[in-house]
């Protein structure tokens, strides 16, 4: 998987650079908010040209948290998180729902599973949908499975085109969730549904508390967002853009005060020594890949500042 960095040379992009610019834009001097809202696409796009094949390698194909059962494997967990949006949305066989922000089609290929239906995957970044069409040709579904390179904010399909839409920790990339959600309700058809998972604030954060600022700060950086916002923020966007909301609610929340035995979604983040994927998650793991990257850097067979991404 660390090989493939390579296509980054091959392209003759400068990881080095663009990681340190990337860096800047939340640490800089002149970091701001509304200096990366002003160069989101650029932003996002560098950001997962960077850090798509570290993703794979170390998660796995479906690019997002899900709280599990005790007893259950992040995959399971993924899949289960997954499954329960396409019942939500109610997708049927007949139906072609969008998946706004696709990634490189993991969530994509276990709706289709489940549901029968097929999807149009919506991503502004050309690696990463080479990286799906890839995965779908080696599963056989490139049947059911489409891929076109567009913004959100602007998506270049007509008026109620779609039987439903999707998203999993993606529209938190755009600077205008109105504008997002806009294009959402005209593209889908009516009667139809949007469903989606979104990173939010919750009421609890204080922003005069700085241990509550770091771990904001932290999340907008690892995630390349360019301003978090809050449940309400986000639902009040969603009914300014025509939609009816009929159900909101904090999974991490949900899941903490269920009776069933069930472990935090950021549980995997903190890594273990038990099995292969908590030993990458762990701090010997990222210690151990991010010195392999430096190895590969120095024998030419990935290109100059591929560490920082890791």
């Amino acid at each position: 998987n660390l090989m493939r960095s390579r296509r980054a040379e091959e392209e003759n992009k400068d990881v080095s650079t663009t990681a340190n610019r990337f860096r800047e834009r939340f640490e800089g001097k002149d970091a701001s908010v509304s200096g990366r809202k002003a160069e989101t696409t650029t932003m996002v796009n560098e950001y997962y040209d960077i850090v798509t094949d570290f993703y794979e390698y170390g998660w796995g194909q479906c690019f997002h948290f899900a709280p599990r059962y005790l007893g259950e494997s992040l995959l399971e967990s993924l899949a289960r998180h997954e499954f329960f949006l396409a019942y939500q949305g109610q997708f049927k066989p007949t139906d072609t729902v969008l998946d706004l922000g696709c990634g490189v089609g993991g969530p994509a290929r276990n709706i289709v599973r489940l549901a029968g239906c097929n999807v149009m995957g919506v991503n502004n970044n050309e690696y990463q949908i080479s990286r799906a069409r890839r995965h779908d040709t080696k599963y056989g579904m490139n049947s059911k499975i489409n891929y076109t390179k567009t913004d959100f904010c602007n998506m270049c399909f007509g008026d109620n085109e779609y039987d439903g839409a999707y998203a999993i920790e993606a529209t938190c990339h755009a600077t205008d969730k109105v504008k997002c959600f806009s294009e959402v309700f005209r593209v889908i058809k009516p009667g139809s549904y949007f469903v989606l998972y979104e990173w939010c604030i919750t009421e609890k954060y204080d922003p005069n508390n700085e241990e509550h600022r770091r771990i904001r700060h932290k999340i907008e950086l690892g995630d390349s967002l360019p301003d978090l916002e809050t449940k309400g923020q986000v639902i009040e966007a969603l009914k300014a853009s025509g939609f009816i909301v009929e159900d909101s609610f904090d999974v991490a929340e949900r899941f903490e005060s269920s009776p069933i035995h069930n472990l935090p979604w950021y549980l995997t983040l903190q890594g273990n020594y038990t099995t292969l994927a908590g030993l990458k998650c762990s701090p010997l793991g990222r210690w151990f890949t991010n010195k392999m990257c430096r190895v590969l850097e120095f024998a030419g067979l990935a290109p100059s500042g591929t560490h920082k991404g890791g």
